[in-house]
């Protein structure tokens, strides 16, 4: 019998790290800290704010030649003359390890060459795999593994691409991604483990243990990167970087609690949230980097910009008069790190502005601190450079099929008329549609490019779509018609008449690779041309098996209604083919389920954790009604769910409720199923969401066998924000739903806030 701890749904106050825990973490690193302020006070201005600069790898680089260069009179330059203690990214594409050992090995060089030698942190964005070394393992993107609702792949998939990273002799890596996937039409949704918070921080908290490990000074670990904090996956418009309105309780009953839960996994690093809310842009807002950062979540690592945010706070947000305004406002709200990234300009500004009193030296001193502490703490002093033979596993079987079981675990079938999957080998099966033979649509944006716009290249000794059925089945049963282009008809007529010769058709629809705001749409429905598709092959009387491949879920309403089967297949990594094929033709039984709603509607984007006033009335008759629900997922076998048992019907202050329930594999095949638990308030002084997920956990189950899922709940798992941005439990009725069972519980506490009753 496994066991599930959950930890307090919203740990947002002061006391969100115990002060045990601070005062024996300040014990273990004194010896650090030790040396980070004796360097410190070596340090002049210059070389304090040269820490503080980070700038891309097109500045230290040759330009206008074939293959990337550094150039050493720019690397010089920015070394020697700018202090600068950081760089990033990549020019142009994937590099080989050996090319990225020739440049950090350069670059470190170069810093020993500096007065006081200290090296240089590089940072990528390594964000499902190392995307930008060749070769490398690429993962499910974040919302595919969060789909698997399984801690055990996320910290698997962070051990490995931490291990990868470091071979690749970088220690810093720019994820993961712990924005709230909440809007459908937001780019970036892919990028998140979901819409839920509760899946967000422990998905979260758990590939970030895998990166940073017991040692993040090893030579297998990196510094993790939470980011975006804060508020960032919610504009108004859906569109990136736009700003959001979002109060303070609603944000953090939401978007706080992943970070919070970063904070308590360790995370040594944080990005910043690009957008505005309610007008202060987050590089500008002390309230969110010092007060509530710093004074409540107690983060004491390393606060970056992301790219050219301070110089925007003058360019697109309009409240910085001049750039040095830009700079003096962002330092001195809480920023230790400028992603500038082009050029020197912050240096200048910051020395300027320290000199004339603007930007206290102590501000200066704590940001060099702690960027020279996670120097120290990532061992860059004694190990600037890694050691080529110290990986023998990069790219290797043993960590493609951990890639292989994420991508397995994720695929989530949503709809199986009449069992029509698993299909047999034996037959005769058209593949058609945009994604069925592009890498592109299976490993998304951040895969080799930024845009991953070159992955047909790149990974070009992977399988498609198509290629994996070839494989699965022979390319004598397979036929291929392309059908429509994303938004465009192409061979319509062939495809039909291909469908007409087949016994089933697999429908390959979704998206091309895209990130950030190349990826804003003004339209959440599927580009026309595949709609089109899919209705004129469906009028063959073949049945049709949609495949999804898609960064965020599209309005696929008038396709999916017909077909016969539907998978949603996220963005499953270059491991992705094959498991799509594996799980049609019935070798993987599938068990994902989906981390977000998916809407029916453009206009209809609730989430399922929605007010009650969400679900309609007989007055209102689109209420809530989504195509597929939050946590949807069907397998090729069934599962029955009984016993649900709570140990006590009153839980009170400073107690636990273990709550069990019996989950039975009644059908005929082995599968593994994710059982998970919500919980709902009857009444409460703000309106309570219609249920919220407390725990969850991933076991397998041969056919007739039985497990006892057990989770445990405190007074702090069923706690909200108030109006007065207060975290509390109030007293009533609770509710606990897992599978069709429900059991309801009191909750008292004399300490408790009296829910309301009445009219405002």
């Amino acid at each position: 019998m496994r066991k599930i701890y959950i930890t307090a749904a919203s740990l947002l106050l002061l006391n969100v790290i115990s002060p045990a825990v601070h005062a024996q973490k300040k014990q273990v690193l004194s010896a650090i800290d030790a040396k980070v302020n004796a360097l410190i006070a070596k340090m002049t201005l210059e070389e304090k704010v040269g820490q503080m600069t980070e700038v891309t790898s097109d500045v230290v680089s040759k330009t206008n030649v074939a293959d990337h260069q550094l150039d050493a009179d720019k690397l010089k330059e920015a070394i020697t003359k700018y202090h600068v203690g950081s760089i990033l990214n990549v020019s142009g594409h994937a590099y080989s390890r050996e090319h990225w050992y020739d440049v950090i090995s350069t670059i470190q060089k170069a810093a020993d060459q500096d007065r006081l030698k200290i090296p240089v942190i590089y940072g990528i964005d390594a964000i499902h795999g190392v995307t930008y070394t060749l070769g490398s393992t690429l993962f499910p993107q974040e919302i595919a593994v969060a789909a698997t609702f399984n801690r055990d792949i996320a910290h698997k998939a962070g051990e490995i691409t931490a291990y990868e990273t470091r071979a690749s002799y970088i220690p810093w890596n720019y994820s993961p991604v712990l924005d709230l996937g909440k809007s459908a039409l937001w780019p970036r949704i892919y990028e998140t483990f979901g819409e839920d918070p509760y899946l967000v921080k422990t998905m979260g908290a758990a590939i970030i243990k895998g990166y940073q490990g017991n040692d993040v000074g090893d030579k297998y670990h990196v510094a993790a990167c939470m980011k975006h904090y804060l508020g960032y996956s919610f504009p108004l418009s859906g569109k990136d970087r736009t700003p959001a309105w979002i109060p303070d309780r609603y944000m953090r009953e939401y978007f706080l609690p992943s970070f919070a839960e970063a904070v308590k996994a360790g995370a040594k690093t944080l990005m910043i949230n690009s957008g505005e809310i309610n007008g202060v842009p987050v590089h500008a807002s002390k309230y969110l980097l010092t007060d509530v950062l710093r004074g409540e979540l107690h983060f004491d690592g390393v606060a970056v910009t992301d790219w050219r945010d301070i110089q925007y706070l003058h360019d697109r947000h309009h409240i910085a008069a001049t750039q040095k305004d830009a700079v003096m406002i962002a330092v001195n709200a809480g920023v230790d790190m400028s992603m500038v990234p082009y050029d020197y300009t912050f240096f200048t500004y910051l020395v300027e502005l320290v000199k004339e009193g603007k930007v206290p030296m102590a501000r200066i001193n704590e940001a060099v601190h702690r960027i020279l502490k996670v120097k120290y703490e990532l061992g860059l002093f004694e190990r600037p450079v890694g050691n080529p033979d110290d990986y023998p596993k990069f790219g290797s079987e043993e960590y493609r099929m951990a890639s292989v079981q994420a991508a397995n675990e994720a695929i989530t079938l949503l709809k199986n008329n009449n069992n029509v999957l698993p299909l047999k080998k034996s037959m005769k099966v058209l593949v058609t549609g945009p994604t069925a033979n592009t890498m592109r649509s299976l490993d998304g944006g951040w895969s080799y490019t930024w845009q991953g716009d070159e992955s047909d290249k790149f990974a070009a000794n992977k399988n498609t779509i198509l290629e994996a059925i070839q494989q699965k089945i022979g390319k004598n049963n397979v036929s291929y018609e392309v059908g429509a282009a994303f938004d465009s008809l192409q061979n319509i007529d062939e495809a039909v008449s291909a469908a007409k010769k087949a016994d089933v058709i697999v429908l390959c629809l979704g998206e091309l690779s895209y990130t950030e705001n190349v990826g804003n749409i003004e339209d959440l429905n599927l580009p026309p041309a595949q709609i089109q598709l899919a209705q004129a092959l469906a009028k063959t009387g073949k049945p049709v098996i949609l495949v999804l491949t898609e960064g965020r879920p599209r309005i696929v309403t008038d396709a999916e209604k017909l077909s016969a089967a539907t998978l949603m297949a996220y963005l499953p990594g270059n491991e992705g083919g094959d498991a799509i094929a594996s799980i049609l033709f019935g070798d993987v039984n599938p068990s994902g389920k989906l981390p977000v709603t998916y809407p029916r509607f453009p206009n209809a984007l609730n989430n399922y954790y929605r007010k009650n006033l969400e679900n309609g009335n007989p007055d209102d008759k689109h209420g809530y009604n989504p195509l597929y629900e939050f946590g949807t997922g069907l397998s090729y076998t069934t599962f029955s769910y009984n016993n649900l048992h709570i140990s006590k019907p009153e839980l009170k202050d400073n107690e636990t409720l273990t709550v069990t329930v019996d989950v039975k594999n009644t059908g005929q095949v082995e599968g593994k199923e994710s059982v998970l638990l919500y919980t709902s308030q009857q009444y409460a002084s703000i309106a309570p969401d219609t249920r919220r997920l407390r725990a969850y956990d991933k076991i397998s189950l041969k056919p007739g066998e039985t497990k006892t899922v057990s989770f445990k709940i405190t007074p702090k798992d069923l706690a909200f924000v108030n109006d007065i941005s207060k975290t509390v439990t109030e007293a009533g009725e609770f509710k606990i739903m897992v599978g069709d069972q429900t059991q309801s519980f009191n909750y008292v506490s004399a300490a408790t806030v009296p829910s309301r009753t009445g009219r405002l």
